[in-house]
């Protein structure tokens, strides 16, 4: 009898469970795609757009969260969106473009039917008629907010090395302009040769290819090659994501960091990169809100599907950690 019941009560899980995945296969889709599944950024913006599945369970949308394995697979993102583009239960496209060139090639070629939205990263400004709106951070905002900050915590200025991402990513490549032009005073400055006190040394910037492993080693070498460099400007967190070996640089001159001789300006604040603010390995983090980015964007991709005005471009602004207020970097919540 035991047994019969829980035969029962097996297959009447079984047809829930196969009655729930007929229900999302029926829904429509709203994907957001991104640089790569192996940044812990983009893994917090997965997390907004499950959310997001979960306060609209009986949506007939469903957010999909997916990119390529690798943020270095620039080809992988593109094909990943012309596959989404070709599925006729596709509804609108969020996309985070690694190549911004690229990915807008593609969708002038294609041409798509349904809502194409930019999220976190932008196209270029020639490209930006490809695309409905963008939702994310003032990369340009977020550069300059850097520059206050390592002109407050060294106003004499000093020696710094910009670190990048992807060559092609416009959202780093902006926050580099803002930084430049903001220590400048001057709009389109190329490069920091004495302006306001303040000089990129040679070699500078260097570019991660968003890799964790090499952002750490990049470091490491420019301060050997320049121990007595001022300042790092990280665009984004690749660095202090990996925790161990950025300690493992940086530890060897907490002393100039106590000093301010040498100051870490860091972008974002994932759990994985508070430990170095905690422990004095950088003085302000100006951290993006990735979650924010994931759980809203299905809302915009809907509002322009039923044809309402979004607003372009739609920023999420920033949350900071300083000497003066540690934020969310205080704890790993």
């Amino acid at each position: 009898m035991k047994k019969t019941m829980m035969l029962v009560l097996g297959a009447g899980l079984a047809a829930l469970l196969a009655a729930g995945s007929a229900q999302a296969a029926d829904k429509k889709v709203l994907a957001i795609v991104v640089k790569g599944l192996d940044n812990g950024f983009f893994t917090v913006m997965g997390s907004g757009c499950d959310l997001w599945n979960k306060n609209h369970p009986d949506s007939e949308y469903q957010c999909l969260f997916t990119g390529p394995a690798l943020t270095s697979d620039e080809a992988g993102e593109i094909q990943i969106v012309q596959d989404l583009l070709a599925k006729p239960t596709t509804a609108g496209i969020a996309i985070s473009p690694s190549n911004a060139p690229a990915m807008a090639k593609l969708l002038r070629e294609v041409k798509p039917k349904i809502p194409v939205i930019t999220v976190d990263a932008d196209v270029t400004a020639e490209d930006k008629d490809v695309r409905a709106m963008f939702f994310g951070s003032s990369n340009t905002l977020m550069g300059e907010t850097m520059a206050d900050w390592a002109m407050k915590l060294r106003p004499q200025g000093g020696t710094v090395c910009l670190q990048l991402g992807n060559p092609a990513a416009a959202n780093l490549n902006e926050r580099a302009q803002g930084f430049r032009d903001k220590i400048a005073g001057k709009k389109g400055t190329e490069r920091l040769t004495g302006q306001g006190g303040w000089t990129e040394i040679e070699g500078c910037p260097v570019y991660t290819n968003d890799d964790i492993a090499l952002a750490n080693q990049q470091l490491s070498d420019v301060l050997t090659a320049h121990p007595d460099i001022n300042a790092f400007i990280l665009t984004g967190g690749w660095a202090q994501q990996g925790t161990e070996a950025y300690a493992a640089t940086f530890n060897q001159v907490k002393a100039r960091f106590e000093s301010k001789d040498l100051i870490v300006v860091a972008g974002d604040a994932l759990v994985s990169q508070r430990p170095a603010f905690r422990n004095g390995l950088s003085q302000v983090n100006v951290a993006q809100k990735p979650d924010e980015m994931g759980l809203r964007a299905p809302d915009f991709l809907i509002d322009l599907i039923n044809g309402k005005s979004v607003v372009d471009p739609t920023y999420t602004g920033f949350n900071m950690c300083t000497p003066d207020d540690p934020g969310i970097c205080a704890n790993d919540n």
